[in-house]
């Protein structure tokens, strides 16, 4: 199981047009080769060329459920069962916010909330397996979740999905890793002050500092960053839409 897929959930079309902007202008591709979920592009640094609707970075707009709950990016888990996932985040304390269900023949969705109250999603693939491309400038790098418990998070997911999470030594139990197999595909941390129990995702950037300076351009707001972390600096970002991600700059695994 491994971080799947992300969509940006949000009140209006304008926010997922300023998010193309930004991966556009982070890619360096005009933004009318991205109207189309068809359009080929190429990036720029691999050479590699995928299909727009094969970028990991999907803006796809979906409404929110709830009128008072504030956009924001869903983190999806890749599982072979959706329905046995979600029935077995239920036992550990969860609440199954969306039963599984099939989304046409792409795959099956179902949405839990977990025992500390951050959102995440299972997918079970079909047709549609999850990010074609990661860990490139303009893709999806990184994500952990913002916890008010990070042991008992820490518990809940390492029986749910079999995680290693692990206290980092010398962060003061500060940050907690999270590896699948012998892969590190995330952290847990304990939530900043005026923030609320999420999971946060990040996109690889060229430049934090230069994304940051170009965040602000297009309306959004700076939370908190640049921060030097072991593999480079990153920064959190809010949306014109009050949608909260992270960017990250340095080395990335393949």
């Amino acid at each position: 199981m491994r971080e799947n897929r992300y969509y940006l959930q949000l009140a209006g079309a304008e926010a997922r047009e300023r998010l193309l902007l930004v991966a556009a202008t982070e890619w360096g591709v005009p933004t009318s080769s991205l109207v189309a979920k068809d359009s080929v592009i190429t990036h720029p640094p691999t050479g590699r060329r995928v299909r727009y609707g094969e970028i990991a970075a999907k803006a796809a707009e979906m409404p929110l459920p709830d009128p008072s709950m504030p956009p924001h990016w869903n983190c999806y888990v890749s599982v072979e069962d959706a329905d046995a996932a979600a029935g077995r985040a239920e036992a550990l304390g969860a609440a199954v916010v969306l039963p599984a269900g099939d989304v046409g023949e792409f795959g099956r969705l179902a949405v839990f909330q977990d025992p500390q109250s951050a959102i995440l999603s299972l997918w079970q693939p079909g047709r549609h397996f999850g990010a074609g491309l990661v860990n490139v400038p303009g893709a999806l790098t990184w994500n952990d979740l913002l916890t008010p418990d990070v042991e008992a998070s820490a518990a809940f997911y390492r029986e749910l999905f079999g995680w290693d999470i692990n206290d980092i030594p010398g962060a003061e139990g500060q940050y907690w890793s999270i590896a699948n197999g012998d892969v590190r595909n995330g952290g847990l941390m304990p939530i900043p002050p005026g923030g609320h129990p999420a999971w946060n995702l990040y996109f690889a950037v060229a430049d934090t500092e230069a994304t940051m300076a170009r965040a602000g351009e297009l309306g959004g707001q700076v939370v908190m960053g640049p921060m030097d972390v072991p593999s480079g600096r990153f920064a959190i970002i809010r949306d014109p839409h009050n949608a909260v991600f992270s960017v990250v700059d340095g080395e990335f695994d393949p």
